[in-house]
């Protein structure tokens, strides 16, 4: 067992580091319910400017930005066009179902990608007997695809087939810096192209709570409500809300180091005899195959020897590198993978 346990489980488990802490304990705050957070309005502020969008709505999760979303862009009885392994459809619990009495459509695409190829098949005609297709959700980066992403020139043809066809379209971008670092695409490109962005904080960001959701003024005016109904509206959120300020000024650019370890990770697990494949590598989640129904016991071997890490199925393992992860670590958790049996 190492001195240092390794969490490789998720970039969720980061810590606030000292400078977080600091801007945390000094942030101006007031009732944000009544709109008097002013640290709360910097981050939303800030964020809809960065992205291009009107408005911003700070909320304890994404699984609620996601959710708040999907409510404001759909009725009962419409349609939810997403990829089969989309984090909206799989990780939020029926949520689709239980808050928008809407009904999901399920693509299949590569490594979660979509493409305007597959979804226009899968619009629905105006039928008596078929929910109205109303909303696309895309992931960036795709969680279940290893960490793949769209580039806008994706996105963009994407948009033009909604536009035509009069549905909306969002992003669940959970890890959407990880996305704009490995792209090299602006996040000032991305408002034109969505009508909602969700903005995750305390993953690859390193803040400890929160996500905020991004759209037209409109649209942000009707989530509040919509926030207040799920039981998300909070008071001096500002000391949360300025954990999300400093990670957008201070842990973006490192982002890189985040994927560079994830590549490295990746190396040492394709040159070992229990790993079958590797996913491609392009941000900071490596998912590897092993043999059917081995994944738990690789899991279980790791963590016999300091490396926390989860599967993702009978077959596969999924390790992700944040910035609780040191170069040195990341070396000891290459010597413990070429090490392992």
């Amino acid at each position: 067992m190492m001195n240092k346990i390794l969490d490789f489980r998720s970039d969720t488990v980061t810590k606030p580091t000292p400078g977080m802490l600091d801007a945390m304990m000094s942030a101006k705050v007031g009732d944000d319910v009544f709109g008097e957070d002013e640290t709360v309005d910097e981050l939303e502020n800030k964020l809809a400017a960065m992205f291009n969008m009107e408005a911003g709505l700070f909320c304890p999760s994404g699984t609620m930005t996601n959710q708040i979303a999907i409510k404001c862009f759909t009725q009962p009885m419409d349609e939810v066009i997403c990829d089969q392994t989309a984090h909206v459809y799989r990780y939020e619990i029926g949520g689709i179902a239980f808050h928008s009495a809407a009904s999901v459509r399920l693509l299949h695409g590569e490594r979660g990608i979509l493409t305007p190829e597959l979804i226009e098949p899968e619009i629905n005609e105006d039928n008596i007997h078929y929910p109205n297709s109303s909303l696309v959700v895309l992931e960036n980066t795709v969680n279940k695809g290893g960490g793949s992403c769209y580039k806008l020139s994706d996105i963009a043809p994407i948009h033009h087939l909604c536009n035509i066809k009069g549905l909306k379209l969002h992003l669940d971008g959970a890890r959407i810096f990880n996305a704009l670092n490995a792209t090299g695409d602006k996040a000032h490109d991305y408002g034109k192209y969505f009508d909602g962005i969700s903005v995750c904080l305390s993953k690859g960001l390193g803040a400890p709570v929160g996500s905020v959701l991004l759209g037209s003024k409109a649209t942000i005016h009707k989530a509040r409500k919509i926030r207040k109904a799920f039981g998300g509206g909070m008071r001096q959120a500002g000391f949360l809300a300025a954990a999300g300020i400093y990670a957008l000024d201070n842990h973006v650019d490192r982002l890189k180091d985040d994927h560079q370890h994830a590549k490295d990770l990746a190396i040492a697990l394709s040159s070992t005899s229990y790993v079958k494949s590797v996913m491609p590598v392009e941000t900071n989640i490596v998912i590897f195959e092993v043999e059917a129904g081995k994944a738990n016991e690789i899991v279980s071997r790791f963590k016999e020897k300091g490396l926390l890490c989860n599967t993702t199925s009978t077959s596969t393992v999924r390790l992700v590198t944040h910035l609780d992860l040191t170069p040195s670590m990341i070396d000891e958790a290459i010597e413990i993978i070429l090490h392992l049996y």
